[in-house]
């Protein structure tokens, strides 16, 4: 069974990579990856060392991005601020899948109550903003990398939750979901071994959305005083205290912005790359791999 399934892992690599936009991702996201890492370490230039008489100071072989309005190293900044971007996605991901996925085993239930109960409640929810959630938990929890992560978690689970239902609903109403309930197989272990490995492509999408989602939000309730605590490096940061000079300083905004942009897009399109490369039916290689252990089961 482990063969199996690095077999299928390898599968799904070589899917990703073999197509243009698989390895514009897979690049843009190691290299987000390295650098978070190397900053745990190393920076160009001390995040707290300022320099009065070089403040928007252009870029040089000292400061490879420019200084900003403190005389700070833009690029040391840059580098940091990629890591707490980093953690701020993967805390996302992580709330919203488990949110969105207790959310799902609550309306594909066998209970009718519940399930109904379940859609009304999430069809009032999700009409409710993510900068309202943030701006409410802002007020007892003050500005915080947990506002962010609570706020989207919570909005983007709603999200994940009524765009997978109706394949959920599909597979928990399926005949193989029957016969493994008839089995004395609990809801718990049809909801993962049944449920969610047919929902993984719609999972894919939507999750890789909230990660581009987040890096956005970020950007944007920071830029409020609800998001990174001043202090705290991150892409929103650097936004934040270079936009009120864009007309006079445009290149501080710009690269921050530029990393933005690049590292959004390369996780929307990871989440189409990586949907067709997890579903059988749009990857060749998983179908052979899926019929030879099925051959081989019956020898």
């Amino acid at each position: 069974m482990s063969k199996q399934r690095t077999n299928k892992l390898g599968a799904i690599v070589r899917s990703v990579w073999q197509r243009g936009e698989g390895k514009f991702t897979l690049i843009v996201l190691a290299l987000w990856l390295a650098v978070a890492l190397v900053s745990l370490v190393w920076t160009p230039q001390s995040l707290w060392v300022t320099d009065g008489y070089h403040v928007w100071a252009k870029p040089s072989a000292s400061h490879w991005l420019g200084t900003d309005g403190t005389g700070a190293d833009v690029f040391s900044w840059l580098m940091a601020g990629s890591r707490t971007n980093l953690l701020i996605v993967l805390l996302t991901v992580v709330v919203s899948a488990l949110w969105g996925l207790l959310l799902i085993a609550a309306m594909v239930a066998r209970n009718s109550a519940l399930a109904s109960t379940s859609v009304v409640m999430i069809d009032a929810l999700i009409s409710i903003p993510t900068v309202l959630i943030a701006l409410i938990l802002a007020v007892p929890m003050g500005a915080s990398i947990t506002v962010i992560v609570i706020a989207c978690g919570f909005g983007y689970g709603l999200n994940l939750a009524r765009v997978a239902r109706p394949s959920a609903l599909l597979a928990a109403r399926s005949a193989y979901v029957e016969s493994a309930l008839a089995n004395g197989a609990s809801g718990w272990r049809v909801l993962v071994s049944h449920i969610i490995p047919n929902i993984l492509p719609v999972l894919a999408v939507q999750l890789s959305l909230s990660a581009g989602t987040a890096v956005l939000a970020e950007s944007g309730l920071t830029y409020l005083g609800i998001g990174v605590p001043s202090g705290v490096p991150s892409w929103g940061h650097s936004l934040a205290t270079s936009v009120k000079l864009i007309n006079v300083f445009p290149l501080t905004v710009l690269w921050p912005g530029l990393i933005v942009t690049v590292v959004v897009v390369a996780l929307n399109v990871f989440g189409d790359v990586l949907r067709d490369a997890i579903d059988p039916v749009t990857n060749p290689a998983l179908r052979q791999i899926a019929d030879s252990a099925e051959k081989e089961g019956e020898r």
